[in-house]
This record gives structure tokens, sequence and C-alpha cells, in this order.
């Protein structure tokens, strides 16, 4: 290749730099926060799902969250459907 082949290809070049420092690290960051988050639940937590259902935790088998969203009410989830940990309570 010559030099002016090289600096034909440097603008694309750098527009890939660029999408993966922009798009595709963040996401790959923000994954690994979600992984381990789903990884640490523990029974009592007091979690949100993706539905909005509030509640907390009372058993975990494998993938299967079991969460008491009232007194003598409880439901069944898999583990990818918590979105978050409430920590305010």
């Amino acid at each position: 290749m010559s030099g002016t082949a090289v600096m034909q290809y440097l603008p694309l070049i750098l527009i890939l730099v660029v999408f993966y420092f922009l798009l595709i690290r963040p996401q790959q960051k923000r994954q690994r926060e979600r992984n381990a988050l789903l990884q640490s639940l523990q029974s009592g937590d007091q979690v949100v799902t993706i539905g909005g259902l509030h509640g907390t935790i009372t058993a975990i088998d494998g993938n299967i969250v079991r969460l008491r969203i009232a007194n003598d009410l409880e439901v069944t989830f898999e583990r990818k459907a918590i979105d978050s940990v409430r920590r305010d309570v």
C-alpha cells in the first residue's frame, strides 16, 4: 500500500475507533455491571422488576427468583427480570 492509500482509509479507521469507544465499550461496561447485580442477589433484598413490581426476594433457585409483593402473595420471576435493587429501604 502506498501512503495515499493509507490516508484514504484513515477516516474510516478513525470512525471505527470512535464508534468503539463511544458505543461498544460503554455497553460492555453496563452489561458487566448488570451481570454483577444479578449474581449478587440475595434473599431479603428489596428489588424492582422490569415490569415495575416492588418486592422482597424470599428464595433464589438458579435462575428463578421468588418475590413477596404483599403479605401473603409471592410470585416467581426469572432472575433476568430483576431491574434494580432498592438500597434506600
